[in-house]
Order: C-alpha cells, then structure tokens, then sequence
C-alpha cells in the first residue's frame, strides 16, 4: 500500500464527537471524483464504499493498479455516466486508504493508534463525509448511492440529512445487521485477533502484520458474497491442475485456491485493524433502535426519491431486509420505487457486470435528473 502521498484529502478541523463519545478534529478524509461539477452545483452523486471498497470507484487503482469496485457501472457513457455527472467517493474513516484510521499516527504516542483508535460506526463516517459537500459547496446532491455498508451509509445519510439530496438508490443491505451478519463478521475479527502477529493490535509499530489471520478473514467473508449456484457453476469439485486428488492439505480444488487467492492479495491491501473498526461498525448499525424502534421516522423529512435495489441470489442482504426499507418508507410518504434484480452471481451482483442492474441505475438516473 505505498504511494499514498497523491491521495486527494482534505483535513477537518471543525470538531466531529463520535457515537462513542470522543471527538475528533484536524483529521483526513481522503477522497477520489470522477466527471466535472456543472455551474448550477446540482450534478453531484455521492458513492459510499462497502467494507473492502475505497474512493477508487472507477478507472484504475493508482495504489493497486486494479480496475476501481465500480468501474462496470461508473464511467464516461456508463450507467452513471461522468460526462454528465460528478461522482465524489471519500475513504470512510477507519478505512486504510488516507482517511483517518488505526493506521494513522496517535499524537499522544507518536505510534500508529491501533486499538487505541476510536471505534466508530456508520453515523460517524457520514457525518465525516458531509464535509466533503462543504468543500465543493454543493447545497444539495442529486443522488446517494451504494451497495451493502454503501447502502446503509446512504440510509443513514437520507436519515442526518434529510433534504441534502433530490435522489437515493440503497443497493443490497438492511437498516441493521442480522445476528448471522454480526456472527460471520465476528468470525472474521476472531480470525485476525489469533494471529499471533496481530500483537493487540500493535504490529505496525513492529512491521510486522497478521496477514495469515486477515487472509482467513477475506476467504470467510468471500464466501458469503456469493452463490452457492453460482460457485457450483463457476467451482464444481473441479481439482486445481491435476488430474487427481493428492491425498494432502494442499489447495486440491479449483474453490480452495480461489479463496487463497483472495486472501492473499486482499492483504496487500488492507490494514487489519481497519477491518476490525469496519466490520463493527457494519455490526453496531441498527437505523431502527435510533429512532426508538419505528424505521420510518427515520425518513419522515426527506423528500428525495428512493430507489431500492435487492438481487434474488444475495443471502447476506436478503430482498426481505431491503424490502423492510421499501415499507418504511412507504410508511413516511416516501416516493420509493423497488426492484429485485435476477442474477445468481450472489451479494457481490452489485459489483458485476449484470446487465439488469445497470440498465435499472441508468434509467432511474436519466429519468429524475
């Protein structure tokens, strides 16, 4: 993760108190944007990143050199086409990519923060991003958008902010995370927590990490972003190079090096500790306990037009959660339109290329603006 000195930042000085109960100030927010913010200021689409995202929607990584996580769908003449629109995609705080995580230097210490970093949730990253609006001095966006934690983060948004944006499209998530949600992501932190190079969340003092422990983590959570049609078709019991089984613990299916494949280049690029702060704030997210047990207050003064998107294959994200939304916002008055995309390629069909799901963006897009 090296050349980071040419990620775009701003420093925020106003003071942000977290969910916590710490505040912060003078911190990064690191950001990437994409397209040309018109004269009327009334183009801006704000993307919020899932868990292993980063402000690199589209093009290529410059830290990675991989194809942005939304590059199928954010471009110019795409789905959110750039030449008309002006994307803004921030590093959540907590992440690993310039914003301000448990990488960042603890003042107090001279050390990076580690665990000594505050936890932060959903609530506190948007509020950090809000600031991004003030900087381009954008009184109002045309559009909210992302998939999974980028949903709840444009939940949570609608829900802060109410009349700062004309348009929201939630995409594959829930007002709160499911007791199995909250367990496999606890899987995921228990995996790096046993690391031994994890030291309490101290390695990189010591230059070391626990990658072996966040690989397994990455493998864990892989597998609940897809199908299991769709690893069946994809995967089979078909032997990786070989003609038959070794009678070994090496990697004898095509799955099995799939999966240590995604560990090990996911750890050249993600910071650990971010992945715990993440993932718990992914956990501690419950819109509906903030407005004391009644979602739909939670929209009650947004005027924007929703639109929820779901995928039949998505067990992580159910269409039944997403459609928890949908009726609370019918219940506040909401205009909100819903579509549950057909595709087997699992939660991760938000990411891919899936041609009704594209299309549907495309349309609502061209239809409001």
């Amino acid at each position: 993760m090296n050349n980071k000195e040419n990620i775009k930042k701003i420093i925020i000085k106003k003071p942000l108190t977290l969910d916590c109960g710490r505040t912060i100030n003078n911190y990064p927010l690191a950001y990437e944007t994409y397209g040309k913010l018109n004269e009327k200021k009334d183009n801006a689409i704000l993307a919020f990143h899932a868990l292993s995202g980063d402000q690199f929607v589209s093009g290529t990584n410059p830290i990675t050199n991989k194809s942005g996580w939304w590059s199928y769908l954010v471009g110019p003449n795409k789905a959110i086409d750039t030449n008309k629109f002006f994307v803004i995609c921030a590093n959540v705080i907590g992440g690993c990519m310039g914003s301000y995580g448990p990488s960042n230097t603890d003042p107090t210490t001279n050390n990076p923060f580690g665990t000594n970093f505050p936890v932060i949730t959903i609530n506190d990253m948007v509020n950090a991003q809000y600031n991004l609006l003030e900087f381009f001095k954008i009184d109002k966006l045309f559009c909210l958008t992302g998939g999974s934690m980028g949903g709840m983060q444009v939940l949570q948004f609608v829900a802060n902010f109410p009349n700062k944006t004309k348009t929201a499209i939630p995409i594959a998530c829930s007002a709160s995370h499911s007791a199995q949600n909250i367990a496999l992501n606890e899987l995921g932190r228990q995996a790096i927590m046993a690391d031994q190079k994890w030291d309490k969340g101290n390695y990189l003092s010591t230059s070391s990490s626990p990658d072996k422990g966040l690989a397994v983590a990455r493998m864990a959570a892989h597998i609940t972003y897809l199908s299991k049609k769709g690893l069946q078709e994809k995967f089979g019991r078909k032997l990786q190079k070989r003609d038959d089984l070794k009678f070994s613990f090496d990697a004898d299916f095509q799955i099995e090096s799939y999966l240590r494949h995604q560990g090990s280049v996911f750890v050249d690029r993600f910071d650990a500790n971010s992945y715990l702060y993440i993932t718990r704030a992914m956990d501690y997210f419950d819109l509906t306990k903030q407005y004391n047990g009644n979602l739909s207050n939670a929209f009650k003064d947004s005027k924007a037009k929703f639109l929820i998107i779901s995928f039949t294959s998505d067990w992580l994200y159910p269409t039944s959660e997403n459609k928890e939304i949908v009726i609370a916002l019918n219940s506040s008055g909401a205009d909100v339109g819903f579509l549950e995309i057909n595709s087997d390629k699992g939660h991760d069909s938000f990411l891919l290329d899936v041609p009704d799901f594209l299309k549907s963006i495309k349309s609502f897009l061209e239809a409001n603006y």
